[in-house]
């Protein structure tokens, strides 16, 4: 598995988890619902810096 699938694997697990939270909480204001969505905010952060570099790696020197 490469660093990208990877990501995204720990993306959805987030996800799951905010969700869970969520429904355990009733509310999205609740400061752990808000941390859980910062750490999810960080791993889609971290997977499109990821994909951008990627990207940037194929593309060829002019």
């Amino acid at each position: 598995m490469n660093s990208t699938e990877s990501t995204q694997n720990s993306i959805e697990e987030a996800r799951q988890r905010l969700y869970r939270m969520v429904n355990r909480y009733g509310d999205v204001w609740n400061p752990k619902v808000i941390r859980q969505s910062m750490v999810l905010d960080e791993l889609i952060n971290c997977y499109n810096r990821a994909i951008k570099d990627k990207r940037a790696e194929k593309q060829p020197i002019a």
